[in-house]
């Protein structure tokens, strides 16, 4: 299928096919996009297809348009554009539906990169594309944490509009202070200051959100969104580098993004460059860190070396590594940081089709949260050294819709799949956890050893409990749950640990993050992780049972617990 009526292959696709090859380097998720990208460009993707005469329209303008400064002052746009520039402007404004290819695909575009890597530059040059895409009297508005910020996107225009002037009909675009119109769409750009403006009732066609991990709150993302509901081709740009800590919208936003890539989400209307690296640990030493953050870089061979003489000023000086971390590398730093438990990657490849309980002898472990959240139920076995794991959840049956919506999960879909269960009302009822766990002889034919809990939610359960099985709680501590956290993640990375496709318990290990006590004791963080990850914390209380009952007998399952 050909895309493009140029001669050469696009530049999008030159980019796509060499961070897919392994030629150009890039993180996990930024192949996982482009893999994706060039299976529509292929013709490969049975609903959407790559609109020709809009790109070859793009084509036209970035080639009559100038840089206004650096070392490309005075080329043409079309040659100064980095390759993962023209990926971002490509897939968002050309990807459209085969049937109705006036309707994009891409409702939101997520661009997680480092400081220096031309994303302001980007932002302006889509801006001056849309003014001539999109309809007549679209309003365009961008959202930032301050003033200096807000200013930023259109103080990037206003050269490009200027140095342009020629190409442009007389009085095409007015530029005054607060915002820019293009005179013969009236169609008009507006940049809001979150400290100072009021962004409710906007209705915005387009809208970018710049530096969205700086902002405090999460509001002038969903008030550009609400404010789209009755626009048919809507688009926002949710643009970043990392900042200190993972409590803001742009981590959201990120996770959100990661769990769609991983085929966690059906979401077709994201589309995300996530610049962060796939290592964090070794970024002193290892350049595909410094590579996987800066795309630019691997093309500008002078900021490449700026990148390598501030990396050994971060390594020389611990006042700047935080800066050079977040900034430079895209790594939240806090000294002892925060990190993913298990890759999920990792944790798909343990997927079976299916396990036959029928008379194992399982351990049985229990996260019972506040009666309003979600809770689970694990059982593990071991079989020649490998375990062997199910979890159930329970989720209150007044809230599937609102919890649906608001972390971005098909509960219902969970509910119908028969790896989740409704009950309660707004608050989950107790009664059916406990039935459930003195019903899984019965229905899973299985043999209970022993039941792990947490004494602060699930005492008057495992009083329950305890009048037909052996109950044992399980102090929530970094001692206690170190060797479990660890032995679960090495069994699942020599895939030596088994589940049935349960798309919950992946989505709870992809929001589970560790960290380290005084004494480097690992362990899942409830209040570090990004969401639910009762299914985790049941399955390593299960994991703990398990191993303590292995580690005194005879059986020859061994493990290392230090």
């Amino acid at each position: 299928m050909r895309t493009t009526k140029t001669k050469v292959k696009h530049p999008a696709v030159l980019y796509a096919e060499g961070v897919c090859r392994g030629k150009i380097k890039a993180p996990k998720y930024v192949i996982l996009q482009c893999a994706d990208f060039l299976r529509t460009y292929k013709g490969k993707n049975k609903k959407y297809i790559i609109n020709e005469n809009l790109l070859d329209k793009i084509y036209k303008i970035l080639k009559i348009l100038k840089m206004a400064k650096g070392p490309k002052a005075g080329k043409a746009i079309y040659s100064a554009l980095a390759g993962y520039q023209w990926l971002l402007i490509t897939a968002v404004l050309c990807t459209v539906y085969r049937k109705d290819k006036r309707m994009r695909r891409y409702q939101t575009a997520v661009l997680e990169i480092c400081r220096k890597n031309g994303k302001t530059f980007v932002v302006a040059v889509l801006f001056i594309l849309l003014f001539y895409l999109e309809p007549a009297y679209s309003r365009f508005f961008s959202v930032a944490p301050d003033g200096a910020l807000a200013r930023e996107i259109k103080e990037a225009l206003e050269p490009l509009l200027a140095t342009n002037v020629e190409v442009f009909e007389e009085n095409e675009f007015k530029v005054l202070r607060d915002y820019i119109l293009h005179n013969p769409t009236k169609t008009k750009y507006t940049p809001l200051n979150y400290s100072t403006s009021r962004m409710d009732g906007k209705e915005p066609s387009v809208f970018i959100a710049d530096e969205v991990g700086a902002l405090p709150t999460s509001y002038p993302v969903e008030a550009m969104r609400s404010g789209q509901l009755l626009i048919k081709n809507k688009l926002g740009f949710i643009i970043s580098t990392k900042y200190p800590t993972a409590d803001n919208p742009l981590e959201d936003e990120v996770d959100n993004a990661k769990k769609i890539l991983d085929g966690l989400i059906d979401d077709e209307s994201v589309f995300a460059l996530l610049y962060e690296p796939d290592n964090t640990k070794d970024w002193a030493t290892d350049d595909d860190i410094l590579a996987h953050g800066n795309p630019l870089a691997l093309e500008l061979p002078d900021v490449w070396d700026d990148l390598l003489k501030k990396r050994r000023s971060a390594i020389n000086r611990e006042k700047l590594r935080e800066n050079f971390l977040t900034k430079h590398c895209n790594i939240i730093y806090q000294g002892a940081g925060t990190e993913t438990y298990i890759p999920i990657d990792q944790v798909k490849a343990c997927k079976v089709e299916r396990i036959d309980w029928s008379g194992r002898e399982v351990y049985v472990g229990v996260d019972l949260a506040m009666t309003n959240d979600n809770c689970s139920v694990a059982m593990s076995t071991e079989e020649d050294g490998e375990i062997l794991s199910h979890v159930m959840t329970f989720i209150p049956e007044g809230r599937i819709d609102e919890k649906s919506e608001f972390e971005k999960f098909d509960y219902r879909a969970a509910i119908a799949a028969g790896i989740c269960i409704a009950c309660g009302d707004m608050t989950v009822d107790y009664g059916i956890i406990e039935d459930y766990v003195l019903n899984l002889e019965e229905s899973k034919g299985v043999i209970i050893k022993a039941i792990g809990y947490d004494r602060y939610n699930a005492l008057s359960s495992a009083q329950k409990w305890d009048k037909k099985y052996t109950t044992v709680e399980i102090r929530q501590h970094s001692d206690t749950l170190h060797p479990p956290t660890k032995l679960l993640a090495e069994k699942v990375a020599n895939k030596e640990w088994h589940y049935e496709e349960n798309r919950l318990l992946e989505t709870n290990f992809e929001n589970a993050k560790c960290t380290y006590d005084t004494n480097m004791n690992r362990y899942v963080n409830k209040k570090k992780s990004n969401g639910k990850v009762d299914g985790v914390v049941a399955t390593i209380n299960s994991v703990y049972l398990l191993q303590q009952d292995i580690l005194f007998d005879d059986s020859g399952f061994t493990v290392q617990v230090c």
